[in-house]
């Protein structure tokens, strides 16, 4: 367990989350919430992995969720629809796409490399792991760092974990799904 404490509601929580992993990154609150959840899984995996992005500055993206960015688009509608705000913010209306949250840890961490978001009506490992060796046998990365960031409202599921052509798990799709299920 990396973190664990109680609050009340997911922006809480992950300002919470935030301070404790000693993480500096300033634009982390201006963010929405999905990029938030995606951006702290992605800081505490790497952190905890000790990967040395220098060296690493070809790992790939791949993720993946059900709801695509629908938190922070009703968000955005309820800005349009208020009468009194005829502008809603561009700060809102950039996160209205799912892959801005590979951006903001592509930014983070000086990532060059391929990056995907795809929506799925639940976790699909078949795919990840499809997609993720395609990258990794074209030698389009040479590690990849994949997962499923879910968030609408509250209710919040983060699994995140990093592949390459080295390691001591295998790779294959009932290991994903092993690793998901625990």
């Amino acid at each position: 367990m990396i973190f664990s404490e109680q609050h009340s509601n997911f922006s809480d929580f992950i300002k919470a989350a935030y301070k404790a992993q000693n993480t500096k990154y300033p634009k982390f609150f201006k963010m929405d919430h999905l990029s938030k959840l995606a951006f702290i899984a992605a800081d505490v995996l790497l952190k905890e992995q000790n990967i040395d992005i220098e060296k690493e500055n070809n790992m790939a993206l791949v993720f993946s969720n059900k709801a695509s960015s629908l938190d922070t688009d009703l968000m955005h509608q309820k800005a349009i629809q208020h009468k009194d705000n005829y502008f809603p913010s561009p700060a809102v209306f950039v996160y209205t796409l799912p892959n801005i949250c590979l951006g903001e840890i592509s930014i983070k961490y000086k990532l060059y490399s391929e990056n995907s978001f795809f929506i799925f009506e639940y976790f699909n490992a078949a795919h990840l792991f499809t997609y993720t060796n395609s990258l990794l046998e074209t030698d389009k990365a040479t590690s990849a760092l994949c997962g499923w960031v879910e968030l609408e409202g509250d209710n919040y599921e983060a699994f995140l974990y990093l592949v390459s052509k080295e390691g001591n798990t295998e790779h294959n799709k009932q290991n994903i799904k092993t690793l998901y299920n625990t």
